[in-house]
């Protein structure tokens, strides 16, 4: 595509009316207005209010991607006008995302996940159907009204096999499909109506002991007063009364660890913020969720949304953050329907906004959603691409809590560690740091998917053992034999049947020479071909790589290479220099990378070959 404003491409009056919806209606001829004539056609003004709002670019892109089903060159060209942004920017930005089309495409499209959860369960199957029975993916037959494509985990692991409709037009639709087949696919391709967004299953519902995941499934999401009528807004109100040096007491003292994969001090995170004299601070909610086998987050934000509306406003209040953002994966509709739903009932009772429950503390979120790029879990890529830019991790330092988005001091947790902090202020630091171990306090929700008979999200006190996971969801399938468990998900390892009792804490798990990471139990039996779902693992991170530093653009793609051959039974040199050569990739990739997406690409392979012994000498 040529990377300049292409003459003659001018949007549609569909999409003239998609940005005007998000940028408003254009002022002058600098920002795609009616031109001046005369003397006032020599000057122009509102350049600077313009590139000031160039953190609106992806909605901007994901207006017209849900109004017409792609950007086109006329699209693309209104939005560098309405923004001042350079084409060939704008365009690096919109070429960066797995959900932008910059192609024609139907209107109607099916993204059928075949990433390793839903592999155990027959999409490699399914796959096959729709190639034989619709076309490849990517084709349109017939009216051309529709096409399907192959997509990375969709976040619906506990009821796999999974697909999520996009419908674009004046009233788009996006929804998820799950459990599903090959079936119910060819239905939606053929323009029927997609059946309802499937619940989550929450095995444990009604157990007394959950605490995150008490009143999930217990209560209608959408209303907030049974939300409140179940213990909501207590803690916030708790909160107002500590103060917010006394909040921040209290999270020190609970010793609660980030439960996104790095496993950081919540509390020694929130007090560096509190203390920056820059202004304003900033809140950041990842919810970018992307991690193969992960959706703990999800449930959440679908089943009790207010819970973090409520810890997200605590968490502001303590650290001084005058605005909040949620990144939210874009593969979640139900769950971004979930969020815009509650923030709009937390304004209008008082619980945000410019005077929260009268306590004169003005806090209010904001949803960004993400459009399908797993390195936008990573803190600092959230910032670029909230602010309009490719979703590329900074080099650090500084770190977050003194130069975060927009360049001023930011608070980043995820889902699971800010609903956490209910917990913490209600029963105090100690008093939460009173269960589970000494490093590990609280508990851990868990995304226990594969093959086990009652895939979910589990809340387990931290200390539980694997083996209690595995009999929790009620053990394997009769006649099937364990043959290993990938722990933390794709940037995780693989356990074997004789680790069952090693204690899911960070501790635990690390010198067990794994990692919780975003708490993926993805249990296999002696079906699976693990030399298959290594490789699957390994095209995952060729694929998700920014292509920003060498050792991960190049690692990720010759450790997939190398896994190839391997399977494919046609080793370069033999097996042994194959393995060798792996390692050397991973070595380079730990050591070099400027992100952990880099550094934790090979471990999963790696734990594979050393503790499962795959590509064992004489075996593909």
């Amino acid at each position: 595509m040529d990377l300049k404003l292409v003459p003659l491409a001018e949007p549609t009056a569909d999409e003239r009316a998609a940005l005007d919806a998000v940028l408003g209606a254009p002022l002058s001829g600098w920002n795609g207005g009616p031109r001046a004539t005369g003397a006032e056609a020599n000057t122009a003004a509102g350049g600077h209010t313009a590139r000031a709002h160039r953190h609106l670019l992806l909605p901007a892109l994901w207006a017209l991607q849900e109004r017409v089903g792609w950007i086109s060159p006329g699209g693309l060209n209104e939005i560098c006008r309405r923004l001042t942004v350079p084409p060939a920017d704008a365009y690096g930005v919109a070429s960066f995302y797995a959900l932008l089309a910059l192609e024609p495409q139907p209107r109607r499209v099916v993204h059928v996940c075949d990433d390793i959860v839903c592999r155990c369960h027959g999409a490699e199957d399914l796959v096959a159907q729709l190639e034989e029975r619709f076309g490849p993916e990517g084709t349109a037959p017939g009216d051309g009204s529709a096409t399907w494509y192959r997509s990375p985990c969709l976040g619906r692991c506990d009821q796999a096999p999974a697909a999520l409709l996009s419908a674009a037009g004046d009233d788009p639709l996006e929804r998820a499909q799950a459990p599903t087949s090959a079936a119910a696919v060819l239905s939606l391709l053929a323009g029927e109506e997609p059946g309802p967004s499937p619940a989550a299953p929450v095995p444990q519902a009604g157990d007394p002991t959950l605490r995150l995941l008490r009143r999930v499934g217990k209560i209608d999401p959408g209303r907030l007063d049974d939300y409140r009528s179940e213990g909501g807004y207590a803690a916030l109100r708790r909160a107002f009364e500590l103060g917010p040096v006394g909040v921040l007491r209290e999270v020190r003292d609970s010793k609660l660890l980030g439960r996104g994969g790095a496993a950081f001090l919540a509390g020694v995170k929130w007090e560096l913020v509190a203390r920056q004299p820059a202004r304003p601070h900033y809140l950041v909610c990842n919810a970018d969720e992307s991690e193969p086998g992960t959706f703990k987050d999800r449930v959440l934000m679908e089943g009790d949304p207010f819970s973090l509306v409520e810890a997200m406003t605590i968490a502001a209040y303590a650290t001084g953050c005058e605005r909040g953002y949620v990144y939210l994966r874009g593969e979640y509709p139900e769950a971004f329907h979930a969020l815009e739903h509650a923030l709009s009932e937390a304004r209008w009772r008082g619980f945000l906004g410019a005077d929260v429950m009268g306590e004169g503390f003005a806090f209010d979120v904001e949803i960004r959603r993400g459009a399908g790029a797993y390195i936008c879990g990573e803190e600092t890529a959230i910032f670029e691409s909230i602010e309009g830019y490719r979703g590329e991790p900074r080099n650090k330092p500084p770190f977050p809590v003194e130069e975060g988005l927009f360049g001023k001091p930011t608070v980043v947790n995820n889902v699971e560690t800010l609903v956490n902090v209910l917990d913490v202020v209600l029963r105090s630091g100690p008093g939460y740091a009173s269960v589970g171990t000494e490093r590990s306090t609280g508990t851990k929700l868990l995304c226990v998917s594969g093959h086990v008979e009652r895939p979910g999200t589990y809340e387990v006190t931290f200390g539980a053992t694997l083996r209690d996971v595995l009999e929790l969801a009620g053990g394997m399938p009769a006649g099937r034999a364990l043959q290993a468990v990938l722990v933390g998900g794709a940037a995780g390892s693989f356990l074997s049947p004789d680790d069952l009792d090693v204690p899911l804490t960070f501790e635990g798990t690390e010198e067990a020479g794994t990692t919780l990471g975003s708490g993926v139990v993805l249990v296999l039996d002696d079906t699976v071909d693990l030399g298959r779902l290594v490789m699957r693992i390994a095209a995952f991170f060729r694929d998700e790589s920014c292509g920003q530093c060498v050792p991960c653009r190049v690692g990720t793609v010759r450790q997939e290479e190398a896994l190839a051959r391997l399977v494919a039974g046609d080793p370069r040199g033999g097996v042994q220099r194959e393995l060798a050569l792996i390692a050397e990739v991973g070595e380079c990739m730990r050591d070099a990378s400027i992100c952990g997406l880099g550094r934790t690409a090979s471990s999963a392979v790696e734990s594979a070959i050393g503790r499962l012994h795959v590509f064992q000498e004489g075996t593909a």
